[in-house]
């Protein structure tokens, strides 16, 4: 089947492609930040969206239906022009879309044609499941495409098992586990009620939202994603757009009506997702945070979740009750002669042993990615 490509540039381009792009995202097995209202969440809020250029492909099997898209963009980065996801500050689980009926090779013909237009130095591509479409780019015919596996690995910590119910979960952890919870939950009765729930879904949810992210500031002043800016309407906004899906569930453990944990989650099929966790550090001694965790795990096990996601990151406090640990892959290209330096550099860097040498690689190094040490483009 031959396809149109056509690569968006422009927001007036990217709102007019939103029915088809919705459509296509219907007809996918995909998540939710593949979804064209996230993206276009994303890109409607960026405060630096000068720096940045919209890069996403399209494949149009005819003038109202699109079969692939792949959501990329570029940023410019200490004088590098880099492609990555686009709305990736907000992507837990990156990929492009593709028709199921058709062949996930329809994203190298994508890859392709951004190639092809060039305007970039390096491509970075990271947070990939083991399953994600877009693992085709870097498969044994990608010679073309000039991308290949990075060594950098995230990971998706999550838990897993057969259990009955809820309950049956919290009897087979640890002993210490179990004793934590019950010294937590007695900590906060004594500042107050304390109690779990599931917020209606007819509950306002912007007072919630602000609660949260006054939360994760004041849990981490160096906080510096606008997710959680005071002024910004993002976080609210992508809490309605799960809200419209049908898919939020959002768990607030509270002492005497003050939200003092909060979580935002998700489902899909089964499996919770756990998008945005946080807990009120006044309250840090009752561990409000690790007793909502619990509480929200037992409540998906009893409500049919086989599979308690965590999503993107390895913060030590999912390592408390995660069973499995998922790889995220990354990819990594360079288009042009600059980019192609800048990633020797960085392999050179990575292979030195000395200290003198790891030096003098670092000066040339931060001259091409900044200071960023963990990635060329993260």
């Amino acid at each position: 089947m031959l396809h149109r490509i056509e690569i968006v540039e422009t927001t007036e381009r990217l709102i007019e492609i939103g029915p088809a792009w919705t459509d296509l995202w219907l007809r996918t097995d995909s998540y939710v930040f593949q979804r064209h209202d996230w993206v276009m969440t994303w890109w409607e809020t960026i405060p630096d969206r000068k720096n940045r250029k919209l890069n996403i492909v399209l494949a149009w099997r005819d003038a109202a239906t699109l079969d692939a898209i792949l959501p990329l963009a570029s940023k410019r980065r200490s004088g590098f022009r880099v492609v990555e996801w686009a709305a990736k500050d907000y992507v837990d689980y990156a990929d492009g879309l593709v028709n199921p009926e058709l062949d996930r090779t329809l994203i190298r013909t994508l890859w392709d044609k951004v190639w092809s237009a060039g305007g970039f130095d390096i491509v970075y591509l990271n947070r990939l499941l083991p399953e994600a479409k877009a693992q085709i780019l870097t498969g044994e015919r990608s010679a073309s495409q000039k991308l290949r596996p990075y060594h950098r690995r995230d990971a998706s910590l999550r838990v897993c098992g057969p259990w009955p119910t809820g309950d049956a979960w919290f009897q087979a952890q640890t002993k210490k586990a179990r004793q934590n919870y019950r010294r937590g939950l007695s900590y906060l009765g004594e500042r107050g009620t304390t109690g779990f729930r599931l917020v209606d879904p007819s509950e306002p949810l912007a007072p919630i939202v602000k609660r949260l992210s006054a939360l994760k500031r004041q849990k981490d002043a160096a906080q510096k994603t606008p997710l959680f800016d005071d002024a910004s309407t993002t976080l609210t906004t992508l809490v309605e757009i799960l809200a419209a899906v049908g898919v939020l569930r959002i768990f607030v453990l509270e002492c005497d009506g003050l939200i003092v944990a909060a979580s935002v989650n998700f489902v899909k099929g089964d499996t919770m997702m756990a998008f945005v966790t946080a807990y009120d550090a006044d309250f840090q001694k009752g561990s409000p945070g690790v007793v909502l965790m619990m509480d929200y795990i037992k409540w998906s096990i009893d409500h049919g979740s086989k599979t308690i996601d965590f999503l993107f990151g390895e913060e030590d406090f999912k390592h408390r009750f995660a069973t499995q640990s998922v790889s995220l892959d990354s990819m990594v290209g360079a288009r042009s002669l600059a980019g192609a330096v800048a990633l020797a550099l960085e392999r050179i860097y990575r292979g030195l042993k000395t200290l003198p040498q790891r030096l003098r690689i670092e000066k040339l190094r931060r001259r091409a990615f900044g200071s960023t040490k963990s990635s060329p483009a993260d």
